[in-house]
């Protein structure tokens, strides 16, 4: 048996203003997970989960061009940051941001960088939600073209689930059958139907496939949509950890 600290990052919008631009929303996102991470770096996280898109606020309950200038390429200038800090922490970490491909094909998307820094590879969210009043994300994402990729990392083979993927057995069974020890699934979903189905799923995931899951949520509210509350804040802004023993 092996023991493996994995670690998530769950955090409220600082910006909550709808004229501010969206390079100054973004740059207050990523400035206030900093120190979070280093913290979870000090606490002697190897495996380190960011919430959905974390630079930035959950943008999908609108319809607008504005948001696709947060898209940037991976790798790119936040995931070569990232991968600075997980080499000086020999943190394996998992990033999610607004992935821009070429002009005009856009995807939701997380990066996966070893713990020595090096860029493994990326998971494409593969079922895209726009049947909501407050989800048009086909308005901003392509569904994923990658398949179900797992990533050996120094600490252990892990997987990665977005979100809406959740709902859907197949993609956590193909994760299991490609060897996954560890499944993290960010997400930015509010109260309702939603928060009760979260408690189903993760663990009939973990059970039906057996490997563990990592899951976090966003904080709050949002505005200027506030389409209802981020659950899972356990406190106002959260870094969690979870101890597992792998095989």
């Amino acid at each position: 048996m092996r023991t493996v600290v994995g670690g998530l990052i769950q955090m409220s919008n600082p910006i909550n203003d709808s004229g501010a631009s969206v390079e100054k929303i973004s740059k207050a996102m990523l400035d206030k997970h900093l120190p979070y991470i280093e913290e979870a770096g000090k606490k002697g996280v190897q495996i380190l989960c960011l919430q959905e898109v974390f630079n930035g606020p959950y943008f999908c309950p609108s319809q607008d061009a504005k948001w696709c200038d947060i898209a940037e390429p991976i790798p790119g200038p936040t995931i070569e940051l990232m991968q600075k800090i997980a080499k000086k922490l020999q943190m394996v970490m998992i990033v999610p941001i607004y992935e821009r491909e070429i002009a005009g094909v856009y995807y939701n998307t997380a990066a996966v960088i070893d713990a020595d820094g090096s860029y493994l590879g990326k998971y494409r969210k593969n079922h895209i939600p726009h049947c909501l009043p407050a989800f048009w994300e086909k308005f901003y994402f392509k569904p994923g073209n990658l398949g179900y990729p797992v990533f050996k990392t120094r600490y252990a083979t892990i997987g990665v689930y977005i979100c809406y993927d959740r709902h859907f057995p197949e993609g956590a069974r193909l994760l299991g059958l490609h060897g996954a020890e560890i499944v993290f699934n960010p997400s930015a979903t509010v109260k309702g139907l939603s928060q009760y189905l979260w408690k189903l799923e993760q663990p009939a995931h973990a059970v039906a496939n057996g490997y563990f899951m990592g899951c976090s949520n966003r904080v709050g509210t949002e505005a200027p949509w506030n389409v209802g509350q981020f659950y899972r804040d356990r406190r106002p802004e959260t870094y969690d950890d979870m101890v597992r023993q792998l095989p």
